[in-house]
């Protein structure tokens, strides 16, 4: 009966309600609500939770995240799964663009594209995605991040096309 547990490990993972925070992404300008959520008096995602990951720094047009690899993050043939460095770097990117946006505007992930440029396994020890914003338009902005090591060594970097979500004005174009 304990043959099948041999070698079995878990991870129990916790987080805050995240529609706690919801009005305030209403009330708030992008960076106003991240700086929220990076002082953990607004909810974090359960995303960031799940994967391991927090927040480092947001300022305007910038955002920067942090993950300690494990091997829970690990595919079948013993390296860490691209999504974590995936969804760490759509984190960074889109919290980049949030930054720049006013209250009650949002967005969302049109197009990412990442490079994966050399391994990560649980030795890699702690890497930092820094997103930066590229372009802020009406209706797209674009923005471009790059995950690293302590000492500075590049693992992936990738760019972003993000679709802009502005509150109406009650006018309607035509």
């Amino acid at each position: 009966m304990g043959e099948e547990n041999i070698g079995q490990r878990t991870r129990t993972v916790t987080w805050r309600n995240p529609e706690e925070g919801l009005s305030a992404a209403r009330e708030r300008s992008g960076l106003e609500y991240l700086r929220g959520i990076f002082s953990g008096e607004i909810p974090g995602p359960p995303i960031a939770a799940l994967m391991g990951f927090e927040p480092v720094e947001v300022q305007e047009g910038r955002a920067v995240f942090a993950v300690q690899p494990g091997e829970y993050h690990y595919n079948p043939i013993g390296m860490v799964h691209g999504g974590l460095a995936a969804t760490v770097m759509d984190s960074a990117l889109g919290c980049a663009v949030h930054t720049v946006l006013p209250a009650g505007a949002g967005y969302t992930t049109l197009e990412l594209h990442v490079n994966y440029v050399r391994a990560i396994t649980r030795d890699t020890g702690r890497l930092t995605c820094t997103g930066e914003v590229i372009h802020v338009g009406g209706r797209v902005a674009t923005a471009q991040a790059r995950l690293t090591d302590a000492a500075g060594k590049l693992y992936a970097h990738g760019t972003t096309t993000c679709m802009i979500f502005r509150p109406s004005s009650g006018s309607r174009e035509g």
